[in-house]
């Protein structure tokens, strides 16, 4: 964790939010959205999810927006996530708002997935947690060479949600599942490998952009004229070493698969499996059932209910409490998870997690 409050779960433990995080105008036929948090590296706050959802709302049946452009202070982020230390003080003694919160931030999420105009997020600085949800499901998905992409969730006894499975299910081969259950970052041209992007663009070309589409260009055209190859990610050339480590049946096969490449030497097997003992059993094991379970499902819509799912108990139960009190109140990163082990995770335990929630489902209200 820096100075600045976010920490490597992808999101943020600073609470803080007025009337200015969130800046909204239009420039021309352009909508604009501005992330305006820079110290607490442009974190989502739940004000700012529900005005940003009101407003394309809005935006979708005004005829004078043809194109919604959302960006963010600085250089360093983009936006690192949501507010945890939130969720983690106020859950306990009343984990309705919370749960209220994740319902109507995966609503946004879906929103900004089936718009009808284009979404174009300019993913410039550290982008994880909530601010993938805002971004990645975009039409118009822009990294620059500032841009750190991950979903960490794990590492605090979550999984990867808004909507994230379902861009992970989709991901090439087995990176989804590498991504979701060990945290790994990306850069920008990681990201466009594995679906969170589609165009890379130098930072200082994105005032050019804004531009170009406020005085009218065609958006495809002008992403078209400032857009450059991608500085080289990892990803791509790992593909032989995901596919092995990430084919077992299980989570438990899966581990075991990347501990037997690293006691044979393998690098990148024995980073990958120190990320993953870092991280909460039962979380992983979730993150390996939702992804797998998300390659089946048509819409996003799907994906969404299953992580809200393991959301809203996720605040009834203990393991997120103990990740965020380990990794962000105590500060001693040695959380006591619970299994401890992923050989005590069992079948009836992620059922419990993931079985519908009746008048409580996601899409209910």
């Amino acid at each position: 964790m820096n100075n600045t409050g976010m920490n490597n779960t992808g999101m943020s433990n600073t609470g803080m939010s007025n009337e200015n995080d969130l800046i909204i105008n239009q420039e021309g036929a352009i909508g604009r959205i501005h992330l305006n948090r820079p110290t607490a590296l442009n974190a989502l706050t739940a004000p700012m999810a529900y005005k940003m959802k009101d407003q394309l709302d809005a935006w979708a049946q005004d005829d004078s927006i043809k194109a919604v452009i959302v960006d963010a202070e600085g250089d360093r982020a983009f936006c690192a996530g949501g507010d945890i230390r939130d969720l983690y003080e106020n859950g306990k003694k009343d984990p309705k708002p919370g749960q209220n919160f994740w319902r109507e931030e995966y609503k946004l999420n879906a929103l900004i997935h089936n718009y009808p105009k284009p979404y174009i997020a300019y993913m410039n600085g550290i982008v994880m947690g909530g601010g993938v949800g805002i971004s990645s499901h975009g039409s118009h998905r822009i990294v620059t060479e500032n841009t750190m992409l991950a979903m960490p969730e794990t590492g605090i006894g979550f999984l990867p949600d808004v909507g994230g499975t379902y861009i992970l299910s989709r991901s090439p081969g087995s990176t989804g599942l590498y991504l979701g259950m060990a945290g790994a970052r990306m850069n920008g041209a990681d990201a466009i490998f594995a679906g969170f992007a589609d165009h890379y663009i130098p930072s200082d070309k994105l005032p050019s952009l804004s531009e170009l589409l406020i005085d009218g260009a065609n958006v495809d055209t002008a992403i078209a004229v400032l857009s450059a190859e991608a500085p080289d990610g990892t990803l791509a050339n790992l593909q032989t070493d995901i596919t092995e480590g990430f084919s077992g049946a299980t989570t438990l096969e899966c581990v075991q698969k990347i501990t037997a490449m690293a006691e044979a030497g393998s690098v990148w097997a024995a980073k990958t499996l120190k990320l993953l003992r870092r991280h909460s059993p039962i979380a992983i094991s979730a993150a390996f059932t939702a992804i797998s379970q998300a390659r089946s499902f048509d819409t996003i819509e799907q994906c969404l209910n299953v992580e809200y799912r393991f959301a809203h108990r996720a605040l009834l139960g203990t393991e997120f409490y103990e990740g965020v009190k380990a990794i962000i109140i105590d500060k001693n990163h040695t959380p006591q998870w619970q299994p401890p082990t992923l050989e005590g995770v069992t079948t009836d335990q992620l059922d419990t997690l993931f079985a519908p929630l009746g008048t409580e489902e996601w899409m209910s209200s």
